[in-house]
């Protein structure tokens, strides 16, 4: 698409260069990306409603004539009023603006109006506050829907809709050719893109706004499918390492537990891929404790074991640290393990790097200086991510890049609903462990407020004198700044401060350590050591303990600011206790008054199934906002809602995504312009490729 289509929206008459960073806060910066700027709902002005019957706080639309002028009425400096009366010949309401003196110089009285918003009051009195108010037409039919857009500070959804509507007359102009091929357009019945979003902005009616939607979200998910399914087409026909035996009997005979069915079939599965002679790229998914890293550890021990070297790459140095513990523990002396990490010393990285190089060093775990230059490897034939949610795809990439064509396991201890993750993984096979080992036990969740915060502690310290220990989470590591993405709040709990005043206070004669992300890896080190020692009762830590810290005798997970967390990382904190013998408990501390906030507190405190969990969390953020972070690899969807019933549509355009990858039609590479003489494909291929450069175009081109 060119032309008018990819115009910067400084072209539009209203819009200079103040206006256009406005638009740029929004990630708006052509025209085309204003017309996929989809409005996130609509107001009604098509059926007004007489005043008696408007429905209290609700917003509607009413028709009436004014009856008397606004009178000003000046409250305090900086705030003016402005109330004047309007009745429908049955009934009668008050009008205020709040300091809008040219709105209020239009209203003339006689003159019918819609008015536009909530209606408060009493049975017997009316009022509506700072209405829209539009003259209502004399003839002709009235307003229809009105999109309502996603705003910034300064550029509000009435300016954002006048430049649209510019947006769309030069459309009518200069209309690009459509994505989509016609014969699959009228095979699934959608409109044109021209008619898609004309409609989506401004609808007739219901069955013009559907009919936009459905083609829009359809183009969507066949866009973002293309580009997944082109991934996992070029990976299925490449010849990867190959083993020739699995040494299963020979891995488990090593363990000191019994592995669970679900832990022995997906390492079957994982065995088939690398014995298949293609690259394996495989999900290991399940809930927190479901055994992911000796899964891990049976694929590691049949590549090393059939000469191949492995890498694990971690998102934090605590969360390598334990990796190298537990494989160390379960692998022994089969595999020399070593961990590379940004902060390891200089002469001991050089020694690493040297036997990575040789051969000499079978396994890597590390961070993300894994990816660096200088790390080669002799025969790498396995690359591992955990916590792949934290990755993107193209960090993973350029971990396999180290190899030729090496096998791929990604791990992920944040339960994804099925939905999300045939999107999220729509470039890899999935194994789910839905069976917990023996020895957990449930974690009971209650949700109270702080004014039970006392209470709370004496159930704390009970435990701590009987020889257990305690987790206590705060979202924030000192009241100046922020951590994990959170604002930077006085009201917050600040882990440093909280630590000192329970020290001082409630806690006094108690070991209480502190851990957060701020602090050097030597001292994080030290601070676990001592807890997983037992030399600390009591840990107050940041949301760093959210995965790989591992203490059976922690029984309990107190959470300051609970409502500051999203599901998913609640559900991960909690999963650090419930870890041993003893019974656990998990206390979320809010005095949340938001219903979101209330809701998630809800569902924590009625189920551990982190799939469940997972559905609600998507539910209430949407696959985009899903993990908190931009750095899952996830493109951002515009329009299409899973959890909202859209998966009919993604089945749809999954089938024929797999139809045109089948036919020849390659997103990306050399050749991508060779599909005959249909317009559209190489639009539709284009689409692809802008999409996928939201998380770094994978490097595929």
């Amino acid at each position: 698409m060119a032309g008018w289509w990819d115009a910067p929206v400084t072209v539009l008459k209203s819009v200079g260069d103040r206006r256009a960073e406005q638009f740029a806060r929004l990630h708006i910066r052509t025209v085309g990306d204003l017309l996929r700027h989809y409005p996130r709902h609509y107001e009604d002005w098509s059926h007004p409603v007489s005043i008696a019957s408007a429905p209290f706080g609700e917003p509607c639309c009413v028709r009436a004539t004014v009856l008397t002028a606004p009178e000003e009425r000046r409250v305090r400096p900086g705030m003016v009023l402005y109330r004047f009366s309007a009745g429908d010949g049955a009934s009668r309401m008050t009008v205020t603006l709040f300091n809008n003196r040219f709105l209020a110089a239009r209203i003339r009285p006689r003159k019918t109006y819609l008015f536009y918003g909530p209606v408060t009051g009493g049975f017997t009195r009316r009022e509506m506050a700072s209405p829209q108010i539009e003259e209502a037409p004399e003839t002709g039919g009235l307003p229809r829907l009105r999109p309502v857009y996603r705003q910034t500070e300064g550029l509000s959804s009435h300016v954002i809709e006048g430049c649209v509507r510019q947006a769309l007359e030069g459309l009518e102009r200069e209309m690009p050719a459509d994505p989509l091929p016609e014969a699959l357009r009228r095979k699934e019945g959608l409109c044109s893109l021209k008619d898609a979003l004309n409609r989506i902005h401004f609808p007739e009616d219901e069955a013009a706004l559907e009919a936009a939607r459905r083609r829009l979200v359809y183009e969507e998910l066949l866009v973002l499918q293309l580009g997944m399914l082109t991934l996992k087409s070029r990976a299925r026909g490449e010849a990867g390492a190959r083993i020739t035996e699995g040494y299963t009997a020979e891995f488990f005979a090593r363990l000191p537990f019994s592995p669970t069915g679900a832990q022995r079939r997906a390492i079957e599965e994982c065995l088939e891929d690398m014995a298949s002679g293609r690259p394996m790229s495989r999900l290991i998914q399940g809930d927190v404790g479901s055994g992911k890293t000796a899964v891990a550890a049976g694929v590691i021990h049949a590549m090393v074991r059939n000469g191949w070297q492995a890498a694990l790459m971690a998102p934090t140095e605590i969360l390598a640290e334990q990796h190298v513990r537990s494989l160390s523990a379960l692998l022994g002396d089969s595999v020399r393990v070593g961990l590379l990490t940004g902060s390891l010393p200089a002469a001991q990285k050089r020694e690493t790097l040297a036997a990575l190089a040789s051969g000499e060093l079978q396994l890597a775990v590390g961070t993300h200086a894994l990816l660096s230059e200088g790390v080669r490897f002799a025969r790498l034939g396995l690359v591992v991510t955990d916590e792949q949610h934290r990755f993107g795809v193209e960090q993973r990439a350029r971990l396999a890049a180290k190899g030729e064509n090496p096998h791929l396991l990604v791990m992920s201890a944040t339960p994804i609903p099925r939905t999300l993750a045939l999107i999220l993984y729509g470039d890899l096979d999935v194994s789910v462990l839905d069976e917990l080992p023996p020895g957990r036990t449930p974690v009971a969740t209650y949700a109270v407020g702080s004014d039970k915060r006392e209470r709370a502690y004496g159930y704390v310290r009970r435990h701590l004198d009987q020889g257990r220990q305690a987790y206590l989470v705060c979202p924030l590591v000192e009241e100046s700044g922020g951590e994990d993405g959170l604002p930077a709040e006085s009201d917050l709990a600040s882990a440093v401060r909280m630590r000192d005043e329970l020290q001082a206070g409630p806690f006094r004669g108690y070991r209480v350590g502190l851990l957060h992300g701020k602090m050097k890896p030597a001292e994080k080190e030290q601070v676990m050591t001592a807890f997983s020692a037992g030399d600390i009762g009591l840990l107050v830590a940041t949301t760093v303990v959210e995965v790989g810290v591992d203490v059976p005798n922690a029984v309990l997970m107190v959470i300051e600011n609970a409502e500051r967390f999203g599901l998913a990382q609640l559900h991960q904190l909690r999963g650090r206790v419930g870890r041993g013998k003893w019974p656990s408990t998990c206390i979320l501390i809010s005095d949340a008054r938001n219903e979101e906030a209330r809701r998630r507190l809800r569902v924590m405190c009625e189920t551990c199934d982190g799939f469940r969990i997972a559905d609600e969390d998507l539910k209430l953020r949407g696959p985009g906002d899903f993990f908190g972070r931009r750095q899952h690899g996830l493109p951002s969807l515009r329009i299409a809602d899973l959890a909202g019933g859209d998966m009919t549509l993604f089945r749809r355009a999954q089938d024929a995504a797999r139809a045109l990858i089948d036919e020849g039609f390659r997103p990306f590479g050399p050749g991508t312009e060779e599909w005959g003489d249909d317009p559209a494909l190489p639009l539709l291929a284009e689409q692809v490729r802008r999409l996928f450069e939201q998380v770094g175009g994978q490097g595929l081109n």
